[in-house]
C-alpha cells in the first residue's frame, strides 16, 4: 500500500507537521480546506484559490448527486476535470446533509430515504450508494457514510446513531475496497493534445494514484461512546480518520472535549480530520492539538454577510464607520484584497448590492484562514534533529 501520510515532526503538546501524498497534490498539514459545496467555493474562481495557496478543497456528495448528477460528472472525466481544479479534492459522504433534512428523511438499518430539497423527489442513500457516488466524482479522499446526531441528543439516541455509523462504516469500507479502482480519472488519457491532463497531475514518486477512504467517529457528546467508536473504527484499518458530529450547536467547550478524547486513540501514522470547524482561533487551537485537516463554510458564509476576519478582530464591513475609511481591511494582511482595496470601497460594494462584494470578502477571509495554517505549519517545522535519518 503506497504511503498516504508522512509525519514530519510533532510537539509535546500534540501538534503535528505532516504531509498528505494524494494523487493530485502533495498537501502540507495541518491544513484548512475551503468548502466547494456544488463544485465551487462560493464566489471565488479556481485560479484565485490556487493563487491563495489552497491545496485541497471539498465537494459535496449530496448536492452534486442531485445536480448535475454524479454519472454526468463521471462521463465528463470526474469532478477535477468538470470544475477545472487540478489539485486535491475531498468529498463528504452526504450523511450530514441528509441529517440536516430532518423533516424530509427516514433512517433505517439499510440507509436513508429522503426527499430532495430542490424538487421533492424521493431518493435512497445507502453506504454503498454513497461510495459509488464519491467514486464517480473521483475525489482524492472519500468519506464513509455515517449517521450524525443532533444536539442535544440523549444517550439512547447517541447509541443508536453509533450502531448505525459502525455498521455503515464496515459496509462503506467493503464496497470501497471492491470498487475504488473505478475512479473516472483512471479512464482519461494522460495527455490531451500534447498537454498533460489536469486530472493526471501526479506528484513526486509516491505512487499513491487511487482514492483513500476515511472513517468518521461519531458518538454524540458522550465520551465513552466516542472512545468506543474510535477504537472499533481503528480496528477496521481505514486510510484516515475524521471526527464528525461537531459544531451542531454544542458549546465550544464540549467540542474541545470530544476532540481531546478522540485524538489520542487515532493512529499516529494516519491523517486526522475534524469536520466542519470553526472560527480562526479554533482552527489554530485544534491544529496545535494534533488535528491535521479541518474544513468550514464560515470564511465564505461570513463574507457574504459582510463579516471579515482580521488581525484586529472581526469587522462588519457594512458599518457606517467604514464609509470613508481608506485603510486596507487588515493592515497586517498581504492578500490581494488588502493590497488593493480600502474598507470604504468594500463597504460601498455591500451598500450597492454588487456581487463583487462577496468575491472580495471571501478572498480575504480564505486568505486569512490559509495564513493561519501556514503560520502554524511554520511553527511546527522540524528541526534538523527532528528529521528522519536519511531525509
Amino acid at each position: 500500500m503506497p504511503t498516504l501520510f508522512q509525519l514530519l515532526a510533532s510537539t509535546p503538546s500534540g501538534g503535528r507537521r505532516g504531509r498528505l501524498l494524494l494523487p493530485h497534490q502533495t498537501v502540507e498539514t495541518p491544513v484548512f480546506m475551503p468548502v466547494g459545496t456544488q463544485g465551487t467555493v462560493k464566489a471565488v474562481p479556481q485560479d484565485t484559490l490556487e493563487s491563495l495557496g489552497a491545496e485541497i478543497i471539498l465537494g459535496n456528495t449530496y448536492h452534486l448527486y442531485l445536480r448535475p448528477g454524479h454519472q454526468a460528472i463521471r462521463r465528463m472525466g470526474g469532478l477535477h476535470k468538470f470544475m477545472s481544479w487540478p489539485r486535491a479534492l475531498l468529498t463528504d459522504s452526504g450523511g450530514f446533509q441528509v441529517f440536516s433534512l430532518s423533516s424530509l428523511r427516514k433512517v433505517t438499518d439499510d440507509g436513508v430515504q429522503f426527499r430532495s430539497h430542490l424538487d421533492g423527489s424521493s431518493h435512497f442513500f445507502t453506504p454503498e450508494h454513497s461510495i459509488d457516488v464519491q467514486i464517480a466524482l473521483g475525489a482524492d479522499i472519500v468519506m464513509s457514510f455515517d449517521e450524525c446526531t443532533e444536539y442535544p441528543a440523549d444517550r439512547a439516541r447517541a447509541e443508536e446513531s453509533l450502531r448505525l455509523t459502525m455498521a455503515w462504516a464496515r459496509r462503506s469500507l467493503d464496497h470501497f475496497r471492491a470498487h475504488s479502482h473505478e475512479v473516472p480519472w483512471h479512464d482519461l488519457p494522460e495527455h490531451e493534445n500534447g498537454v498533460p491532463h489536469p486530472s493526471f497531475a501526479w506528484v513526486g514518486s509516491h505512487e499513491h494514484q487511487t482514492q483513500s477512504l476515511f472513517a468518521i467517529v461519531q458518538g454524540g457528546m458522550h465520551r465513552d461512546l466516542r472512545r468506543q467508536c474510535a477504537e472499533r473504527l481503528v480496528e477496521m484499518d481505514f486510510d484516515g480518520y475524521a471526527i464528525g458530529g461537531l459544531s451542531v450547536g454544542e458549546p465550544r467547550e464540549l467540542t474541545l472535549e470530544m476532540i481531546a478524547e478522540v485524538l489520542p486513540l487515532l493512529p499516529k501514522d494516519k491523517p486526522r480530520y475534524v469536520m466542519g470547524v470553526g472560527y480562526p482561533d479554533e482552527i489554530e487551537q485544534y491544529a496545535r492539538m494534533g488535528v491535521d485537516m479541518m474544513d468550514c463554510v464560515l470564511p465564505t458564509r461570513a463574507a457574504r454577510h459582510s463579516l471579515l476576519f482580521t488581525s484586529e478582530g472581526r469587522l462588519n464591513i457594512k458599518n457606517k464607520q467604514f464609509a470613508e475609511d481608506q485603510s486596507p481591511p487588515d493592515p497586517a494582511c498581504q492578500c490581494p484584497v488588502c493590497r488593493r482595496y480600502s474598507r470604504a470601497y468594500l463597504r460601498h460594494l455591500v451598500q450597492a448590492g454588487e456581487p463583487l462584494s462577496a468575491t472580495l470578502n471571501s478572498i480575504h477571509n480564505l486568505a486569512y484562514y490559509l495564513a493561519i495554517m501556514q503560520r502554524v505549519r511554520t511553527s511546527l517545522e522540524p528541526t534538523p534533529t527532528d528529521r528522519p535519518s536519511g531525509s
